[in-house]
């Protein structure tokens, strides 16, 4: 981490105890031009942290920090027009700024480009295109990357189907920490006979599931021959 990062970092550590003060410092360096302090205002802004929720203001300075050049704000600013946060919805423009993110060697700027590329999504689709940056990013280390990246791998989406090396990624991705990783994992675990090693990554996984994700598995554990594995539904 920078400097610049470091006396960031411990600003922010303070904000609990003094949010005013530490609010009114960080706005006064984002207002001096500084980008990383204009990137944590902007967040500030969005999630509500010491000051009410503003996505408008959150988007705002997301933007000055990305035309800025922080690879970070850019993901951001992509993520705005893509949810219509603080902005009407344009992905077009998403798509725009998750390029500039992930030429700039943002892993999560390229998951995010190769999530449109791979729908078509304000965005020629190109499932060929995803699939490099999906293996981009998980090369440097993204955890959700990695899981797309076996699925890829084992559908043969956007590149030669090789079912041998999907289920590498997949542990990758489960061991990494992805939610979805871990139930991709599992799944093959459950595949070959391995319940009780199945069992542990599902759980896992529904401890830090999104409601879409827990959703979604509810009714596949439930259906499950294992009884280990049905039971899990009850920790949903």
């Amino acid at each position: 981490m920078s400097a610049a990062g470091q006396n960031l970092q411990t600003l922010l550590l303070q904000l609990p105890g003094n949010p005013a003060a530490v609010m009114a410092e960080l706005e006064r360096r984002a207002q001096d031009g500084e980008v990383l302090a204009q990137f944590v205002l902007g967040q500030a802004c969005m999630e509500g942290r010491a000051r009410p929720v503003d996505t408008g203001a959150g988007m705002a300075w997301f933007e000055r920090s990305a035309n800025g050049g922080l690879p970070l704000a850019m993901n951001m600013l992509g993520r705005c027009h893509e949810l219509g946060q603080g902005t009407p919805v344009n992905l077009e423009l998403a798509a725009v700024w998750y390029r500039r993110a992930a030429d700039s060697g943002l892993d999560w700027g390229m998951y995010n480009l190769a999530n449109l590329l791979a729908t078509g999504r304000g965005i020629g689709k190109d499932e060929a295109a995803a699939y490099t940056l999906y293996r981009r990013a998980a090369e440097s280390g993204h955890a959700k990357s990695m899981n797309l990246v076996g699925r890829c791998l084992e559908e043969g989406t956007g590149v030669i189907a090789d079912p041998v090396a999907a289920p590498d990624w997949y542990r990758r991705s489960a061991e990494a920490g992805d939610f979805r990783g871990q139930a991709s994992h599992a799944s093959l675990l459950l595949a070959a006979g391995h319940i009780d090693e199945a069992a542990d990554w599902l759980r896992k996984a529904l401890a830090q599931g999104s409601p879409s994700f827990l959703a979604q598995i509810r009714p596949q554990l439930a259906v499950s021959p294992h009884p280990q594995i049905r039971a899990l539904v009850a920790s949903i």
